[in-house]
């Protein structure tokens, strides 16, 4: 829900009061124009909410609710949530509030809730459980949400291929901003873009950005045969990921326009790194993991953005692609750090009695 109202209001600028004087004009500011908008809006407008339809569902009916009075109270949540942007919408000049998005909303949300009615009444909601249980130590929660919200923050282009960890140096400009015109100004560093990195370190880069996911599931993972499925899979997903971002970029023809030389050797590279990897103990791969995200900030701060990065960065902030842009890009820009706080409570966490016992 809080990405939803992210999403609705980004950039949370401009707030202004309606210039309506008479009852009438209130009420149709409530009851809501409909503007034409265009295919991939309403395409948008429909899948976000399908995501909060289930998850509410499913978490009513995990707490002891009927299935169809859960899935009626997610979709009234969704509906009324939705409701509540669309109003809200009137005080942004750049957004346009519609009735056409709040039905859209609704419906995803319907259909969200029915299909955690149907892995319910299939089972499949039990089986996901004791899945997780067998594949997982207890207590991943937020090992699971950075693996689930990895291939979001691809979504957003970072400089290189799988190079999360532009945050830091977006974060040293917007300080260096805030400080300028005051005594504090040129005491901190600013970050200079070194422009295109050579082929070697742009290898050693995305071979990080590959094996980051793979860091967090293997600590999350006990059996070595868990942690090769995982690895394939978010090999696939990086790959998936990359692919459709650069399809709503530059249109589906240039869909992997992104994959260059360097991007064999370096998948190539990753899944060999990574397969070694998982015969490591799960404190060995956290300490590791440290080193690497921490490695793969510091290579990503130092690349320099090429005209078509730049180019599709104005896409995503000026464009059809504003409804995605304040999240994919938090996302991504928080990402790298989320995984070394995880990456860091897993090493200082107290060994288990199994664990003693082993040693």
């Amino acid at each position: 829900m809080a990405l939803i109202v992210y999403a609705s209001l980004h950039p949370f600028s401009g707030w202004h009061w309606p210039t309506v004087t008479d009852t009438e004009g209130w009420l149709d500011l409530l009851w809501l124009p409909t503007p034409r908008s265009s295919r991939f809006d309403r395409w948008a407008n429909f899948l976000a909410y399908q995501p909060l339809g289930l998850l509410l569902a499913i978490a009513w009916i995990r707490s002891g609710h009927g299935t169809w009075r859960a899935c009626v109270q997610a979709t009234l949540a969704g509906l009324l949530l939705s409701l509540l942007m669309e109003w809200t919408q009137n005080l942004l000049p750049i957004r346009v509030p519609s009735r056409l998005d709040l039905a859209l909303n609704g419906a995803g949300t319907l259909l969200g809730a029915l299909l955690a009615a149907a892995l319910q009444g299939l089972g499949l909601v039990r089986y996901w459980q004791r899945l997780r249980d067998r594949w997982f130590v207890p207590h991943g929660n937020a090992g699971l949400a950075l693996l689930l919200t990895w291939p979001v923050a691809l979504l957003f282009p970072p400089p290189l291929p799988m190079g999360l960890g532009e945050g830091l140096s977006r974060a040293a400009l917007a300080l260096g901003d805030a400080l300028a015109d005051t005594a504090l100004e040129g005491w901190l560093p600013t970050p200079a873009a070194q422009g295109q990195l050579a082929p070697g370190t742009e290898l050693i880069a995305i071979v990080l950005g590959l094996m980051a996911p793979c860091w967090v599931a293997f600590v999350m993972s006990r059996q070595v045969v868990n942690r090769l499925v995982l690895l394939v899979g978010a090999m696939l997903l990086g790959l998936l990921a990359t692919t459709l971002s650069t399809a709503l970029n530059f249109g589906p023809e240039h869909a992997l326009t992104w994959v260059t030389p360097v991007l064999r050797p370096a998948l190539a590279g990753a899944v060999l790194l990574s397969v070694a990897l998982a015969f490591l103990p799960r404190r060995v791969v956290a300490a590791l993991g440290l080193v690497g995200i921490t490695s793969l900030i510091a290579l990503i701060s130092q690349a320099g953005t090429d005209p078509y990065f730049a180019s599709s960065l104005q896409a995503w902030e000026q464009g059809r692609f504003i409804r995605f842009h304040g999240v994919a890009q938090w996302v991504g820009w928080l990402w790298p750090f989320a995984a070394l706080l995880f990456l860091m409570l897993q090493v200082a966490e107290r060994p288990t009695h199994a664990e003693v016992a082993r040693r």
